[in-house]
Parts: C-alpha cells; structure tokens; sequence
C-alpha cells in the first residue's frame, strides 16, 4: 500500500524549458488517479517511473489546453497496452464534446475500457476501498470544477482491551462485524481511525466550491498561477495568487499544501522563493513549492480518536 502524489507538470498556459505541461498523479492505495494531463504528459510519466496502466481514474477540471491536451495520447496508450481494468473518466458535463474530440482526435483501435462521469454542480461518487470522490464547480469563467477524494472512518482494535475482556480469534472479527459481542461493544474495545483526505483545485477564483472541497482535507494541491504584483492579472482571468491559495487553505484547516501552475513570467530562478514567501505569511503548515517530477508522500495520519 503506498500514498503520493506525483508532479508530473507544474507549467500553466505553455510549457517551458524547467516545466512541461500540467499533470498530477495520486496513488491511493491500489488506486491512481491522473489529474488534468497536458501535453507531454506521457513522456513525464516515463520519467516518473508510472505506466498508463496505473491509472484508474482521470479526472479533468476543464477543457483548456493546458489542462486536457495530453488526454489523446493518454486514452490511446492505454488501449495500445491493453490496460486490463476499466478507467473511470471525469470532466464537467457541459464540455462533454470536448472530451469526446480528444478521445478520438486521430483513428486508433479503441480497445481500452474507458467510462465517463461528467458532471455538473455537486456530486459524490462512491468509490472501491471505502473512497468517496467530490466534484464541486470552480470559477473560471468557462465550465471547470474540482476534485476531492475522503477515505472512511476506519476502526483500529485496542489488544490490551480485547485480552481484558477476553476476545480473540474469530470473536474479534465478530465483533467488528455486529458491533456487540455479550457485553462488550465495539467501542469498547477500539478506537476510530480518522480517515485521509485530498483535494485538488485548479483555475479558479476563490468560491464557494473551491472553500468546500478543500475543507479539512490532509493535502491541497491548488493553483498559484501569480504572485501578488498580478493580483489584479489573478481575478481578471480567474486564478489565484500564492498568497490567496494559501489563505483559503488556512482558513478551510488544510493539514498540507501543494502550490503549482506556475506563470511563465517569474524567472524560475527566484520564482519558488517568492512563492514560499508569500505563501507563508498566510499559511502556517507544511508548504510544498511544486517541480516537475517531485514526489510528496501522503502526510501521516492523525492521531487516532480516543488513542
């Protein structure tokens, strides 16, 4: 079992010679997640060490080349290495012809297994491994929302308590099962273990959508196009400066933070120092300034209610 996210691009708009093409993937366990894959997004993969095949999901926040101009390549690669398992394809509803396009932008056999769930406004999927996927609209002036992933509640079982009281062997799973053995209740004998969370969030003004995916979550990957001598530049095309990533992540308790989709403008030079910069005088947590093919591992999980 093994949780990180992978950068694969961090460039918005155009690639550059330090950035390629937007591109994210989260491996969730025996899931992986691809995130709004740009041009080159198959050659950063291979940099990566990542197959198509480790893709079950891929879920697109909108239709902007720099966001979606490497789903050709992607959805064909997989049916040329005949991915065994079906990939779930999410995008907004309204743009759904621009994902068929792509899928088919040039004669290929189609033989991968590939299913769509475009949506639109809010909606929760229910996922395998006790997952539940969010979508939320974003503010981008043209269709664009964002993604959020929870894990369940799980229960970790106190030995001390279930030797106490004399459980063991099939008993144990018994009990988790129905909650109650004779006397003993389940909590009596365990505590909750608080599920993780990941939100991702792209080309967007601060919303009430991008507020409500982001909530609590252990690890925010959001958009830092600007630094705050575009700020104006930021709300006129519908993005966020680093200081106001960072402030909605405060202020919705984000554990983790992932800034990326970086503008062309800032020399690369000095350009992650002011983006820590500004970020920090808003958020107090762990702040990653992400590069091409970093790898984050999921932050450890808290503290076990009750532990």
């Amino acid at each position: 079992m093994m949780r990180e996210l992978v950068i694969l691009g961090t460039a918005s708009q155009v690639p550059t010679r330090y950035r390629a093409h937007n591109a994210y993937f989260l491996r969730f366990d025996e899931q992986g997640f691809l995130f709004d894959p740009g041009e080159g997004t198959q050659r950063q993969m291979q940099f990566a060490g990542l197959s198509v095949s480790d893709v079950t999901r891929l879920c697109v926040t909108h239709f902007h080349g720099d966001h979606a101009l490497g789903l050709p390549g992607v959805l064909q690669r997989m049916s040329l290495d005949d991915v065994p398992h079906e990939v779930v394809c999410h995008f907004p509803g309204e743009h759904e012809e621009y994902f068929e396009r792509l899928r088919f932008a040039t004669p290929h056999h189609a033989r991968a297994k590939i299913a769509t769930q475009p949506a639109t406004g809010v909606r929760t999927y229910p996922l395998d491994g006790g997952l539940t996927l969010t979508v939320a609209p974003l503010d981008h002036g043209i269709p664009c929302q964002g993604y959020r992933i929870d894990e369940a509640d799980g229960i970790r079982m106190l030995p001390q308590k279930l030797n106490a009281a004399g459980i063991k062997g099939p008993d144990i799973a018994r009990l988790r099962t129905e909650g109650r053995l004779g006397d003993v209740r389940l909590e009596d004998v365990s505590i909750t273990k608080p599920g993780q969370s990941f939100a991702f969030l792209m080309d967007t003004r601060r919303c009430p959508g991008a507020e409500q995916l982001a909530t609590g979550v252990d690890l925010l990957v959001i958009e830092a196009t600007f630094l705050d001598s575009e700020e104006a530049l930021a709300g006129q095309f519908g993005h966020l400066t680093a200081r106001q990533a960072a402030r909605l992540a405060a202020d919705a308790g984000v554990r983790e933070l992932v800034l990326t989709h970086f503008s062309q403008r800032y020399p690369i030079d000095t350009a992650p120092a002011r983006y820590l910069a500004e970020a920090a005088e808003e958020f107090s947590g762990r702040i990653h300034i992400a590069e091409d093919l970093m790898r984050i591992p999921f932050p450890k999980r808290v503290e076990a209610k009750g532990s």
